[in-house]
């Protein structure tokens, strides 16, 4: 009894659809045909592409180790070259300028006293010490000679008498240093001094530029007018001095180019120059246009994969490079179908 039901069952099933597609304008599905556009084309090569900015996608890191202090660029501000996109925690930086800078300084004081000479007063002092040794050299001269005539008479123990030849030894002796002092005050510094200021200068200038130079990687700039694509990194997390981890990407959407993975049987096909167009599905039946520029000089895997269940992944491709024509606007990163014209 089951039986005979599911067989009618089934017969009636049959039946519902033979006249279903009896109608007119109903065909039968094929299961081979699809709405991927034909690779074989005579008129088309047909590629699966990408959108990217024609400076392509720049990464943007940091020289050196440290942490961040902040990140004033949002995604999708427009950014001139040369404009601040990050600053680094430098306290320590601009602690090491500001010392080279006093150093420097320091250094151009001793140059100019140098260079002035001595001051008058410096002159006068000096004078007054030598007038001074000399009469304490006079007393000393006069004490020794009395005491000499004391110790031939008799009057006086000879250590007196060797006591007061002791102090007139270092009484000439101090006049001695004072004349020095006074010779080196009213001549001036040797020119060998002044060479070794000046090099003491030009050693704290340079140590200066260092410090600027070290302190100027702490603030990461645009290398191009351009749009920040994506924000990687904010406003307290580490960076690597190795490049690893950008802290955000940059590109020139001013220009906008297409980069097409072209199967290994079209390749032949390709010249520059040729006239091309793009599809996307997010927008419809648009056509964005083109001409290509730059074809790959060597094959390599795919780039890009398409939702087609029966797509080859093992394929061979040549990079070819699309530029569209100015004016016309889509989104970076966004999966096209591209037409390259072959038709003569």
């Amino acid at each position: 009894m089951k039986r005979t039901l599911i067989i009618t069952f089934t017969a009636a099933l049959l039946a519902s659809a033979a006249l279903y597609l009896a109608k007119p304008g109903v065909k039968a599905a094929n299961p081979t045909e699809t709405t991927a556009p034909r690779k074989n084309s005579s008129e088309f090569v047909v590629a699966a592409g990408r959108v990217e900015p024609a400076s392509e996608e720049i990464k943007i890191g940091s020289e050196l180790d440290g942490k961040l202090a902040q990140v004033p660029v949002a995604e999708g501000d427009h950014v001139k070259q040369g404009q601040v996109l990050a600053v680094l925690i430098n306290g320590d930086y601009q602690a090491r300028v500001a010392l080279a800078e006093a150093s420097i300084r320091e250094r151009q004081a001793d140059l100019e006293r140098l260079t002035n000479g001595n001051r008058g007063q410096e002159k006068r002092e000096s004078d007054a010490t030598v007038r001074e040794a000399e009469a304490v050299l006079a007393n000393a001269q006069a004490e020794l000679d009395r005491r000499r005539s004391l110790l031939d008479r008799g009057a006086i123990a000879r250590f007196e008498f060797d006591s007061a030849e002791r102090e007139f030894r270092v009484a000439r002796a101090r006049l001695d240093a004072a004349k020095e002092r006074s010779g080196l005050v009213h001549e001036g510094f040797r020119a060998e001094d002044r060479k070794r200021v000046e090099a003491e200068i030009q050693r704290a200038q340079a140590q200066l530029r260092e410090a600027q130079a070290m302190l100027a990687k702490t603030y990461i700039r645009s290398p191009i007018d351009g749009v920040v694509l994506r924000k990687k990194l904010r406003a307290g997390e580490s960076v690597s001095g190795k490049g690893d981890t950008p802290v955000v990407t940059l590109g020139d959407l001013s220009h906008l180019r297409i980069r097409a993975d072209v199967d290994e049987s079209d390749v032949a096909r390709l010249s520059i120059g040729q006239t091309a167009h793009v599809t996307a599905a997010a927008y419809g039946d648009r056509k964005f246009t083109g001409k290509v520029i730059q074809i790959g000089q060597i094959l390599g895997r795919k780039n890009i994969r398409t939702d087609e269940p029966t797509e080859r992944v093992d394929t061979k491709i040549l990079e070819t490079l699309i530029e569209l024509d100015p004016g016309q606007q889509i989104p970076a990163g966004l999966r096209v179908d591209t037409f390259i014209h072959t038709a003569r």
